[in-house]
């Protein structure tokens, strides 16, 4: 319970509500030199609690509803782009050149899961950007530079490489500096905005969320995977995706349901986008940090012209340091901050066993949002929460120890859930976060990508 403590603390959880949690501890689940399973447990219980939390003050409830965090429903949930099925076809996780390179002095990890980071990643390397290239040519060209030449190269071109760090060089760089010095969820409060009178819920399942709107602007992967759980919880919620970047089929699929997709182009449908913030309770971004403002999307501009409002942030590296502005995903956080190095062997670089910065991350932003929507209910003010991945990674590197291994009797295999969809017969990993009367599974499956209208319901 140490590390959900600490979890709930962040968030600035009553500390005797820990009292409501309880957790099933699993052998197998999550095995690594680090104690991931032991975060996976803490983020999904801590997003657990702040759900019931905030379903026991709508509903009026005495108590604040029991939790149960269990590891194979955790372990699952994590593993939930991997264990997606669409008619039976297995998702396309990592593209081909989403991987680790030789390089003349170490390793690289590139990212180029999608089209334009690719024709990125190759224009940095002097390679066509208009036609698949070998892998033995970008292996030849990575060989003969250093890691951190290739880095900057490639950042440079805008597209996604990170030279292997051990734990000692990540502690030396400015980054993990910056990082160290700012609190696990970061908790602010905008304005004296009066407090949020939120409408009472009643009936079986409860739901914490209902009523309320999220403008969903995130991608890959804890944003959606915040934004799916408050869709789980009864929300409301909008994703919104530039119409000239479209989202990955089986990305879609796995983190959007639950949802609406519509697409909008910020800079020439800015007045639609109005009307949606003019009812919006919540917005959500996952870009890089400042990206957006250029479209009144900082915390400060949307809080203007909607006091109330929850802002939340997600980033790779955080909003400061010499790499605030930098992109960003799971895999390369893990490279750059000794992760990698940590859990690998005979020389090679490894990896956790999930995303699990990611999905860590996703259900912290969750909880974030699920508590500042109650701290609003009693004393009102727009609201801004952010966290980061790297963060995360600090919190697992030096905040957490491994628990008990667990008892071999409780079975950590994963017990996947199936439904129907426009997109065809989905096999998925139902919803961790669990609370007496709470849902058990989203109420709806996700659509087309794209295809809703920009509207609310």
């Amino acid at each position: 319970m140490t590390a959900i403590k600490s979890a709930w603390d962040g968030l600035g959880g009553d500390p005797a509500l820990l009292s409501r949690v309880s957790t099933v501890v699993r052998r197998g689940a999550l095995e690594a030199r680090l104690p991931v399973r032991e975060l996976a447990r803490s983020c999904v219980g801590a997003c657990a609690l702040a759900a019931a939390e905030l379903g026991a003050r709508r509903a009026g409830l005495a108590e604040v509803p029991e939790v149960r965090v269990d590891d194979a429903a955790v372990a699952a949930a994590f593993h939930s782009e991997r264990l997606l099925r669409v008619d039976g076809r297995a998702p396309v996780v990592f593209a081909p050149l989403s991987r680790f390179w030789r390089t003349a002095d170490g390793w690289v990890r590139t990212h180029a899961n999608y089209p334009h980071h690719q024709a990125r990643l190759l224009g940095a390397l002097g390679l066509p950007q208009d036609a698949p290239a070998p892998v033995a040519d970008i292996a030849a060209r990575l060989a003969g530079r250093s890691a951190l030449e290739v880095e900057e190269t490639v950042y440079r071109a805008g597209g996604l490489a990170v030279a292997l760090r051990t734990p000692e060089e990540w502690a030396a760089h400015e980054q993990s500096a910056a990082l160290g010095r700012r609190p696990l969820v970061e908790r602010e409060r905008l304005d004296q905005a009066p407090a949020r009178m939120l409408a009472p819920v009643e009936g079986t399942p409860l739901l914490p969320a209902a009523g309320l709107r999220v403008l969903d602007l995130t991608r890959v992967l804890a944003g959606p995977v915040a934004t799916r759980t408050l869709a789980l919880l009864g929300a409301d919620v909008l994703r919104v995706d530039a119409p000239r970047l479209p989202e990955l089929p089986d990305q879609h699929a796995d983190t959007d349901i639950g949802k609406r997709s519509a697409t909008l182009d910020l800079a020439t449908e800015c007045t639609v986008f109005e009307e949606l913030l003019a009812e919006a309770d919540v917005v959500v971004t996952g870009y890089r940090p400042g990206s957006l403002d250029r479209f009144g999307l900082s915390p400060e501009s949307l809080t203007e012209r909607r006091p109330g409002l929850v802002v939340a942030q997600v980033s790779a590296w955080g909003a400061y340091g010499p790499w605030g502005g930098r992109r960003g995903f799971d895999s390369l956080v893990q490279v750059a901050t000794g992760i990698a190095a940590i859990e690998g062997a005979a020389g090679q670089p490894g990896a956790l066993p999930a995303q699990a910065l990611d999905h860590g991350t996703g259900y912290l932003l969750a909880a974030a949002v699920l508590r500042a929507l109650t701290e609003q209910s009693y004393d009102g003010g727009s609201r801004f929460v952010r966290l980061a991945l790297a963060r995360t990674g600090v919190w697992l590197t030096h905040g957490i120890e491994h628990g008990p291994a667990g008892d071999t009797a409780h079975d950590a295999r994963p017990r996947l859930a199936e439904r129907d969809s426009v997109l065809g017969r989905l096999r998925y990993a139902p919803p961790p976060v669990s609370f007496a009367g709470g849902p058990a599974d989203w109420a709806r499956p996700p659509g087309v990508w794209g295809a809703d209208a920009p509207r609310w319901f």
